[in-house]
C-alpha cells in the first residue's frame, strides 16, 4: 500500500502541473501539440527517475551545505546526456522542443522531488515516487495538449480531424488560450479534489495540545463515546 500510494500521489493528490502549480512554463509552451507534451513528459520522467536514483544513493554521501549545487551537476548531467539521444534518435522532436529541453535542468518538479523526497528516502521509494510525479506531469500535458491540438488545430497528434479542420479555435494554440485551458483543468481538479472525502484523525497525534496534555481527557472522552455507541 505505502508503494501504491508513494506513486499515485503523484497522478492525483500531488499531480506537480494541477495541484502543486510546478513546472508552468514547460507545460504552457510544449502543451500546442500531443506528440510535443508526450516528448516533453517522457523525457522529464526518465530525468526525474533517474536523479532521484542517484540523489537517494548518495545522500549520506553528499554534505548537507553544498547539496543544493550537488543536485543540479546532477541533473543537468543526465538532462546533457537525454538531450543528446533525443537529437539522436528524434531530431524532429528536439527541434520542436527547442529551448525547454534543457531547461529541464532547472525544471522546479526535478530540483523539488530530489531536495523533498530522494534527499530523504531509499533508493526504491524515490524511484516510485518520480515515477508517479513523471506520469502525473506527461498526464496533465498531454491532456491540455489534447484539449489545444484538437480544437486549436482539427488535428490530433499531426492528423486532421475532418469536422474540426474547418472550425478551429486558434486562440487555443495561442499562450491565451493556454493559460485557459490550464486554468479550467486546475478548476476541474479542485472541484473533483473538494467532493472527496476526507479522513479526520481525531487521535492524540492530530490533537494540536497533545504535547501539553496528559492524556487523560481523550481517554475519557474516548469512554464516553464508546458507551454511547454501546447504547445505541
Amino acid at each position: 500500500m505505502k508503494t501504491l500510494n508513494n506513486y499515485t500521489k503523484g497522478i492525483i493528490r500531488e499531480n506537480p502541473v494541477l495541484v502543486l502549480v510546478l513546472g508552468t512554463c514547460p507545460t504552457l509552451a510544449t502543451s500546442t501539440s500531443v506528440l510535443n507534451a508526450l516528448g516533453m513528459g517522457l523525457a522529464a520522467t526518465v530525468v526525474l527517475l533517474f536523479s532521484n536514483i542517484l540523489i537517494s544513493a548518495l545522500r549520506k554521501v553528499i554534505p548537507d551545505k553544498v547539496r543544493i549545487p550537488c543536485y543540479i551537476v546532477l541533473i543537468a548531467g543526465l538532462v546533457t546526456a537525454v538531450q543528446m539521444l533525443v537529437k539522436a534518435y528524434a531530431p524532429a522532436l528536439n527541434d520542436s522542443l527547442g529551448i525547454y529541453l534543457p531547461l529541464i535542468v532547472v525544471n522546479c518538479i526535478i530540483l523539488g522531488r530530489a531536495e523533498m523526497f530522494a534527499s530523504k528516502n531509499n533508493i526504491f521509494d524515490s524511484a516510485v515516487d518520480a515515477l508517479g510525479m513523471g506520469t502525473g506531469f506527461t498526464l496533465a500535458l498531454f491532456l491540455m495538449a489534447t484539449l489545444r491540438e484538437v480544437f486549436g488545430n482539427g488535428s490530433f497528434c499531426g492528423m486532421p480531424i475532418p469536422v474540426l479542420t474547418d472550425n478551429k479555435i486558434s486562440i487555443l494554440t495561442m499562450a491565451p488560450g493556454g493559460f485557459f485551458v490550464f486554468g479550467l483543468l486546475m478548476a476541474m481538479m479542485n472541484k473533483w479534489a473538494k467532493h472527496k472525502p476526507q479522513k479526520k484523525d481525531f487521535g492524540c497525534e492530530g490533537c494540536p495540545q497533545a504535547s501539553v496534555c496528559s492524556k487523560a481527557a481523550c481517554a475519557a472522552s474516548d469512554t464516553k463515546e464508546n458507551g454511547k455507541e454501546e447504547v445505541k
